[in-house]
């Protein structure tokens, strides 16, 4: 199977996802499943899985997080990001689901219709702490049935 990039740019891709999803979650205060319906939504979602370079890696997660938003409700203002030293279960969430579409060249909007982002989250405890195929394992197994 063709990946949508090379994975040269996987990493950055992973960063930029779960650092948006931790921004909009946090900082902006969306749901987590509202935030990947917006990043849907706007087509940004395809753009980032058919390897747009802009998406993956010429912007920064608050940047495409910001995006969404002001394309999905026309918000120009927003609050200045949060870093903190640790990541969230949020940043993991779009970090791992980043990784499994890359693995999967499964469309965001087909996986997130056969599992919603919150219980993707919900799958931090354990497999935050396995290796990555672990978790790629257990969408796969949820996305059959």
């Amino acid at each position: 199977m063709t990946n949508a990039y090379d994975k040269i740019y996987l990493e950055k891709a992973q960063t930029v996802l779960g650092r948006m999803t931790d921004y909009a979650v946090y900082d902006l205060e969306y749901a987590i499943d509202e935030i990947f319906d917006l990043f849907i939504k706007t087509g940004y979602a395809k753009r980032f899985e058919n390897g747009d370079y802009q998406v993956l890696v010429g912007m920064s997660g608050v940047e495409l997080a910001r995006h969404v938003v002001e394309e999905a409700t026309g918000q120009t203002e927003f609050c200045k990001p949060k870093y903190t030293m640790n990541r969230s279960e949020e940043y993991w969430m779009g970090w791992a689901l980043a990784y499994y579409q890359w693995k999967s060249n499964f469309s965001f909007e087909y996986i997130l219709d056969k599992i919603c982002a919150s219980d993707i989250l919900k799958l931090y405890m354990p497999y935050h702490e396995m290796d990555i195929r672990e978790f790629c394992d257990k969408m796969s197994e949820i996305i059959k049935n």
